[in-house]
């Protein structure tokens, strides 16, 4: 009798263990779809800093220009900076999540670079 409560026991712990949603995130951090978004904003913010502020150095503090980008991305998304760290270190300690999330944001460039060069021809 006590194998068989041992048995039942052991296959209601596997039962709830394998039922759980391994892609559900803590209810403090940011869906995989708003974190994507986001990402790809401060993406653009940041290559936008790169190609263009990089030009105009001499006159502007780039590292403080660039900040304020990204403060306006978080305006955008209505966040802060403290939120979308919390969220990112997250992720990054979820590597199935975040690479999902790379992956969506490389095939969005690469959409987008196709895209352009569509416009070009």
């Amino acid at each position: 009798m006590r194998r068989c409560m041992m048995l039942v026991g052991f296959v209601v712990v596997v039962f709830c263990v394998s039922c759980t949603d391994k892609t559900r995130v803590p209810s403090d951090v940011y869906p995989r779809e708003k974190m994507e978004a986001l990402m790809w904003d401060m993406l653009m913010a940041d290559r936008f800093s790169a190609q263009f502020l990089l030009k105009d150095s001499a006159k502007k503090n780039v590292k403080q220009e660039t900040f304020k980008l990204y403060e306006q991305v978080f305006q955008i998304h209505k966040t802060n900076s403290d939120e979308f760290l919390k969220s990112y270190k997250y992720y990054l300690t979820r590597p199935d999540l975040t690479k999902v999330i790379f992956d969506s944001l490389t095939a969005r460039a690469g959409r987008n670079r196709d895209q352009l060069y569509k416009t070009m021809k």
